[in-house]
């Protein structure tokens, strides 16, 4: 009736506890003795790394909650008393707004990886849209955290980003009445944003979980993109083989943040949020956090209002309709020479829809937006028939052979050529 456990309770007291609530077994078979493929590399260790940004976002934003103060005449007051007079209160804020570019940095990696290794692949479809709506949910948790410093970005952004909703016919301008809490951006706007975005993360918890859960319920991908035919030879213990390697790849991405946070914390940020909310005066350019870009130059770049936001929405839900949109039997870009040109392209055209996000909405700008947004889109239509006509190279039997063809290329002398070198030497 239940799974049976690997784990064995080692004392009197850890039987009772197993037979009544088994979560030392539980926790045993999760983070221990859970097989995972012998040949993961590097990009993998970035689910551990998001499960550390994620709690290091939630403590930071506890501790900031405490101090801060959700009202228009305040707000950006007790930030700066944050910053000043709380006990290395500068550090905490520094952790939590660098925290979330660099959340973001390792989604769009782990993202990035689940596309060239065809994560999304089947039985992993549930897992790859719980990976989006987790993305959608931190989107939301970013945007709302950005305006509580209530400086004049964050007022800017939040008239901009809101307005955007007045364009759903119908319903458009309630929604955005609910969303300002009256008719226009002001305290009850604050109010609404600051409970939000203290929420969300409790939210992205849940999801998270159910992104794990289903993970290891159906296994982990790997770069081979084939599936484990024998567990002792294709599959090692997650500790220590899998976890060494996590600890490792958190322990640089740490240093890469800390650079961030004490060398360049105010580099990813604008310099008119420094300014308090004015209503009165508009900001020469407004643009949202660098995260945003891509799809800030989607919006823009579609003349109407309406076609821009449903262009910037539909830029990320396609993503998570991957899993049926790729009609390729072969999982990973490594054995897909076609298909890993199109990612490639891919790769580039949100790179430089980023870079066009952050230039004014004007002239060469607006043209080079929209001949790149033409290619994002085309991306969606390229693979499903890519997928029906490319000729994949040829995939190894097992994981195991994989790992070991691998070290075979890495020698420069193959086996076969040390036996002839011994004949010759009549050895």
């Amino acid at each position: 009736m239940f799974k049976h456990s690997n784990y064995e309770p080692k004392s009197r007291f850890e039987r009772w506890l197993e037979t009544r609530l088994p979560i030392i077994g539980f926790s045993y078979d999760t983070a221990v003795s859970y097989p995972v493929p012998r040949n993961l590399n590097y990009f993998w260790t970035f689910g551990g790394i998001l499960t550390l940004m994620l709690a290091s976002q939630i403590v930071t934003g506890i501790f900031l909650a405490m101090h801060y103060v959700p009202n228009t005449a305040l707000a950006f007051l007790s930030v700066e008393r944050i910053m000043r007079d709380v006990n290395y209160g500068w550090l905490i804020r520094y952790l939590h707004a660098n925290g979330a570019s660099m959340f973001f940095v390792a989604v769009y990696i782990h993202i990035f990886r689940g596309l060239y290794y065809g994560s999304y692949k089947a039985p992993r479809e549930i897992i790859w849209v719980l990976g989006i709506t987790n993305l959608l949910i931190m989107m939301a948790t970013a945007f709302l955290g950005y305006v509580l410093p209530w400086g004049q970005m964050s007022f800017w952004g939040a008239t901009v980003i809101t307005n955007l909703f007045s364009a759903i016919p119908l319903v458009g301008t309630t929604i955005v009445e609910y969303l300002w809490g009256g008719y226009s951006v002001g305290n009850p706007t604050l109010n609404r944003f600051f409970s939000l975005h203290y929420l969300l993360p409790f939210m992205l918890i849940g999801t998270v979980t159910l992104h794990v859960w289903a993970l290891h319920h159906v296994g982990q991908n790997n770069p081979a993109g084939v599936e484990i035919t024998d567990f002792k030879k294709d599959t090692v213990p997650l500790t220590p083989y899998a976890t060494v390697k996590d600890i490792f790849g958190i322990a640089c991405f740490m240093v890469f943040i800390a650079y961030w946070v004490f060398y360049m914390p105010n580099y990813l940020g604008h310099a008119d949020n420094y300014i308090p909310a004015n209503p009165a005066v508009t900001p020469a350019h407004i643009v949202p956090e660098w995260y945003f870009l891509p799809f800030y130059a989607i919006l823009r770049a579609i003349p109407d209002k309406l076609g821009g936001v449903i262009a910037m929405f539909l830029a990320i839900l396609l993503v998570a309709f991957l899993p049926w949109l790729d009609t390729s039997k072969v999982r990973t870009m490594r054995y897909r020479p076609v298909a890993r040109f199109l990612l490639l392209v891919f790769v580039c055209t949100f790179i430089g829809l980023g870079y066009l996000g952050s230039r004014p909405a004007e002239g060469g700008y607006v043209i080079a937006a929209q001949i790149l947004t033409v290619v994002y889109f085309a991306y969606f239509i390229a693979l499903p028939v890519v997928g029906l006509f490319e000729r994949p190279l040829p995939l190894p039997l097992s994981i195991n052979e994989s790992v070991l063809a691998g070290h075979r290329a890495a020698d420069p002398v193959s086996d076969r050529s040390i036996i002839r070198i011994r004949q010759l030497k009549g050895g």
